[in-house]
């Protein structure tokens, strides 16, 4: 009877702190804001033990910052940060892409298709939530086909730090392409099979993509050494 009291703790901590991390990918959560454990625990109807272990393993991981009074917080990257992360991304996501093709059907891509689109409606009405929570869909949906799970633990704990820092995207640095957006050039690389064409669809979705992005971080930036001096 002891061990399943140990164990429980454990499971219901686990289970929150998968909840926050899907939160924070999907950019659920904005850059500072204030997790209160006594609420999410209220919120969550547990303790705040459980809340209290996800929280810091959070911490631990990077994406979440404890401030002087013991209070956390969405942890901000800052430029370079995000940079530096960027640069990962575009060695491991493309591969990911890569590693998964073999296991991609015709029913996945027209599924994947219907996430794209559901991310182009909510562009045109201005559901920013729900146009970052399409994008993640679409690239963790590819990503996971790859069957590597040591590598989607590595693109998962860049996206938990990522990720709130992209309600930034809407609608200050709204992506923009040279031509067709680059989610169709992944869709029609799948169709074909193509694994060069695939790579280079997704580092363009993030390079391309991402320029207007990049440009208003940089411009934060600037912002705020101009405050600080």
């Amino acid at each position: 009877m002891q061990a399943f009291t140990d164990i429980q703790p454990k499971s219901l901590s686990g289970q929150i702190y998968g909840q926050l991390r899907h939160q924070l990918m999907a950019a659920r959560l904005q850059p500072g804001a204030r997790l209160k454990i006594r609420e999410l625990a209220r919120n969550l109807g547990t303790s705040e033990t459980p809340v209290r272990e996800a929280l810091l393993q959070l911490v631990r991981d990077g994406a979440l910052e404890m401030k002087p009074g013991y209070y956390i917080r969405v942890r901000r990257l800052t430029l370079r940060e995000y940079v530096e992360l960027r640069e990962i991304r575009l060695m491991l996501e493309p591969h990911a892409a890569v590693k998964a093709l073999p296991n991609i059907d015709e029913a996945f891509i027209d599924h994947l298709e219907t996430v794209h689109e559901t991310l182009i409606r909510a562009e045109l009405e201005k559901d920013y939530p729900a146009a970052l929570l399409a994008n993640y869909e679409f690239h963790f949906s590819v990503y996971r086909r790859s069957e590597m799970p040591q590598l989607i633990e590595i693109l998962e704990r860049l996206w938990i730090q990522i990720g709130p820092l992209l309600n930034f995207l809407y609608p200050f640095g709204h992506p923009s392409y040279d031509g067709p957006h680059q989610h169709l050039h992944v869709l029609a690389a799948l169709r074909a099979q193509d694994a060069e064409a695939l790579a280079s669809a997704f580092r363009a979705d993030l390079t391309e993509g991402g320029r207007s992005f990049l440009s208003y971080l940089q411009e934060i930036d600037a912002r705020e050494g101009l405050r600080g001096a």
